[in-house]
């Protein structure tokens, strides 16, 4: 049978994941690596007595039902694991016989390994994956989330940070009614108001946002906050690396303040006449990569060795991130609901206007598409997360204003707008998906040797030539003739 005949007949079940197993009269060996995978990733079902051959399924069951339930279920809570898991069981009489079900939740303190932290695996795709160190370091960091740029740092003061770039942030201060007592109080006891310090250490969040080069490095080795502008829509497109690169800076607030100044060069800003007859900008796609920056740093694993980047390419500018979102994407979206990595980094931009308040960030990055009408991609991965916004540079308008013209002068005007040329890595995507109308997103960048988020984005360039009918998971691609 199928995969959605399978989920039929087990039907009181929401699947979303789920991996199957033979297991005729005792649990596979492997069994312990889909626990692993499910409670590191974001869930899912075992289900035992199962054969999978390709897509098809063929229900074999299971001879004692009772023995491989308590064997499963005590080996959870054994000491085969390093941490006591639970599961939810569900059993199936389907033609005369037994199959037996396992929910794994996510667990909220990764990694979860058997015997030994190598065997820590990750759910990729529809398959079980052994987790890089990287990964695996990742979620021993995240058991700490929230908390660790909140420490103090032991023999710090003061006298460690840059106090321009302080007097700067307390200027942009001055220009809100935000903490409006602490106008007048010297610096020593603002840092203390606003846990820059903490009994006069200075917090891993102060360092960072206002540090002096030496001591942020020292203390936090990790720490870049990059931003490079490519004369291309890809890497691999430019005939030069970049034509911009932002220098070093020796702290968050420096790099913020340069970064922003260069946004103001990528986006519109239409001006409107008011009722009144007085002009007004409106700066709202501004405001949104503003927010989208601000995220970015909010959100940072600053100790992890992967340097956060902003890409500005001709057609769209990428915000990369290491360090996932603490929830999945799609429980984010649409809803109020803040979670912070660095949270007094995340309270000295709100202070100045730079973010949003809790929870409304996403709400405004994915206002793009309303202010644009292009849609912004998320993506959040175990050690990494990217924000990508299509966009028009004006490198990218200046080559499109030169194109009309030409157009205009040979008459092609219609065909430029609807003539799109296919590229060859979209030729190689639709090839594929001509090939295997049920090829997921995975499959493709592993075939074309490309990450994930790349893919997206060529598809999202595609919609004239093809279209997704149905779920991310159990869809298919539909070639449009015309």
């Amino acid at each position: 049978m199928t995969k959605d005949e399978l989920v039929a007949k087990l039907h009181d079940i929401e699947w979303e994941d789920f991996e199957v197993k033979a297991a005729k009269s005792e649990l596979p060996k492997n069994v312990w690596e889909s626990v692993s995978a499910f409670s590191n990733t974001s869930g899912g079902w075992i289900v035992l007595g199962v054969k999978q051959s390709g897509k098809i399924f063929e229900i074999q069951g299971v001879d004692n039902i009772e023995k491989l339930e308590q064997d499963f279920l005590g080996t959870l809570r054994g000491e085969k694991f390093n941490q006591k898991l639970k599961a939810t069981t569900k059993r199936y009489n389907i033609d005369g016989k037994n199959i037996l079900a396992f929910y794994i939740p996510e667990v909220d303190f990764k990694p979860v390994y058997y015997n030994n932290p190598i065997n820590t695996f990750i759910r990729m795709g529809s398959g079980d994956q052994r987790a890089t160190e990287g990964e695996i370091r990742a979620m021993f960091r995240d058991q700490s989330f929230g908390k660790k740029t909140e420490e103090t740092i032991p023999e710090t003061s003061i006298e460690m940070l840059n106090l321009n770039t302080l007097k700067s942030y307390r200027f942009a201060l001055s220009q809100t009614q935000n903490l409006v007592n602490l106008r007048e109080v010297d610096d020593a006891e603002f840092c203390e108001q606003v846990n820059i310090t903490r009994n006069g250490l200075l917090t891993y969040a102060g360092l960072l946002m206002f540090g002096k080069a030496p001591y942020v490095l020292r203390y936090v080795p990790t720490f870049c906050v990059d931003y490079i502008e490519i004369p291309a829509p890809t890497i691999e497109q430019a005939e030069v690396r970049y034509t911009y690169r932002i220098p070093e800076q020796e702290n968050i607030w420096e790099a913020v303040q340069i970064i922003l100044r260069r946004f103001r060069t990528l986006v519109d800003a239409p001006i409107h006449i008011k009722d009144d007859g007085f002009a007004t900008t409106d700066e709202s796609q501004y405001n949104v990569l503003r927010e989208a920056l601000a995220n970015m740093v909010m959100h940072c694993d600053h100790f992890d060795s992967l340097r956060s980047c902003i890409r500005v390419y001709t057609d769209h500018i990428e915000f990369m991130n290491g360090g996932s979102f603490p929830l999945p994407v799609k429980d984010i979206i649409g809803r109020i609901y803040s979670k912070l990595r660095n949270p007094t980094i995340a309270k000295l931009f709100r202070f100045v206007g730079i973010a949003e308040n809790a929870g409304y960030g996403m709400k405004k990055l994915v206002s793009w598409e309303r202010l644009t009408g292009t849609r912004p991609t998320i993506e959040s991965e175990r050690t990494i997360a990217v924000v990508s916004f299509p966009l028009k540079s004006a490198i990218q308008r200046k080559t499109e204003d030169n194109e009309d013209r030409d157009g205009a002068k040979s008459g092609a005007k219609s065909g430029a707008k609807s003539g799109a040329k296919v590229s060859p890595r979209q030729e190689e995507i639709l090839a594929l998906m001509i090939n295997n109308s049920e090829i997921t997103l995975d499959e493709i960048a592993k075939e074309i040797g490309v990450g994930t988020s790349t893919i997206d984005r060529e598809i999202a360039k595609m919609t004239h030539l093809v279209k997704r009918v149905g779920s991310k998971k159990g869809g298919h691609w539909e070639i449009l003739n015309d």
